[in-house]
Parts: C-alpha cells; sequence; structure tokens
C-alpha cells in the first residue's frame, strides 16, 4: 500500500468490530496469526470497555487498516501479566504494514499509558512472527521471558 494513502487515527467505537476482525483475519491469512477471529471476540476482547485505556483505528480511505488496543492488565488475564501492568496488542494489514502506521498508533497509546500511570507494558508476541517481533523491538520493548511459543515484551514507562 502506498505511503502516499493519507490515514486517520481516531478511537475505536462498536461498529468497528467486524472491519477489526477483518484486519486479524488477513493477518491470520498471512501465516502471522495462529488462529482467526470472528466479531464476538473483537468485541469481547478490543471493544469492551472493562480495563480499557485506549483502542484506535487507522484509516484508510474509509477502510480500516490497523488498530491498537492498550489495557489495564486484569485478575487471570490470559497473557499472565502482572495486574496493574498494560497490556498492548497491534494488528495492521500486512498490505498496509511498513507505512509508519504503527508508530502512528504507538505514540497515541503511549500518551494513554503515560495519563493513565502505567509503569509498565506487555506485549506477548508469537515466536515466530517476526514483524511483530522487530516493531515492539523498535518501540523499545525487550524480552522478559518465554511461554508455549510466546515471546513476552516489556516496556517500562518513566514517570515525570
Amino acid at each position: 500500500m502506498s505511503d502516499s494513502r493519507a490515514t486517520d487515527f481516531r478511537p475505536a467505537r462498536p461498529a468497528d468490530a467486524e472491519d477489526m476482525a477483518e484486519v486479524q483475519n488477513a493477518i491470520f491469512r498471512a501465516g502471522l496469526r495462529a488462529s482467526p477471529v470472528d466479531v464476538e471476540l473483537v468485541r469481547e476482547r478490543y471493544l469492551d470497555p472493562s480495563y480499557s485505556i485506549a483502542c484506535t483505528v487507522a484509516e484508510q480511505e474509509g477502510r480500516v487498516v490497523g488498530f491498537q488496543s492498550l489495557k489495564r492488565a486484569w485478575p487471570g488475564n490470559p497473557y499472565e501479566v502482572p495486574e496493574g501492568w498494560g497490556i498492548i496488542g497491534t494488528h495492521i494489514r500486512p498490505d498496509a504494514g511498513r507505512s509508519g502506521i504503527g508508530r502512528r498508533l504507538f505514540a497515541i497509546s503511549l500518551a494513554a499509558a503515560t495519563d493513565a500511570g502505567l509503569q509498565h507494558i506487555d506485549a506477548s508476541i508469537g515466536a515466530d512472527n517476526a514483524p511483530a517481533l522487530a516493531y515492539y523491538a523498535a518501540m523499545g520493548f525487550i524480552p522478559y521471558g518465554r511461554r508455549d511459543g510466546v515471546i513476552p515484551h516489556r516496556l517500562d514507562l518513566q514517570h515525570p
């Protein structure tokens, strides 16, 4: 996808669930996600306001091409992230990757994390997802363990 296309960023809304699921399913079809998702999973995981700090979509020509979710870790979360940390997930259509969308989404999420007073953010990344591993390393995340094909990464935030 051309870098010349204008990209708009805005908070995700419930009406985005189908488009957000399609973003993740495009990632799955490209072999970069373990399983497909359905709209209900997107609603539950990304659009439910419980523990949500920010969920931002990137649109090009009215089409959602990516999104990033930032939540506060909750008791018993499936990522085994300590309560109170942030949990971030970045999802960008493969045909829209490497165009700066991820960096711009992260700038929005980082501001939200700072406003929320987070000290740490976790990104649990599939060990075989080279683009995601490179992206989070570029954003300053460092690995802090490994479990079941996942490499948890963390970013420690400095507050003034």
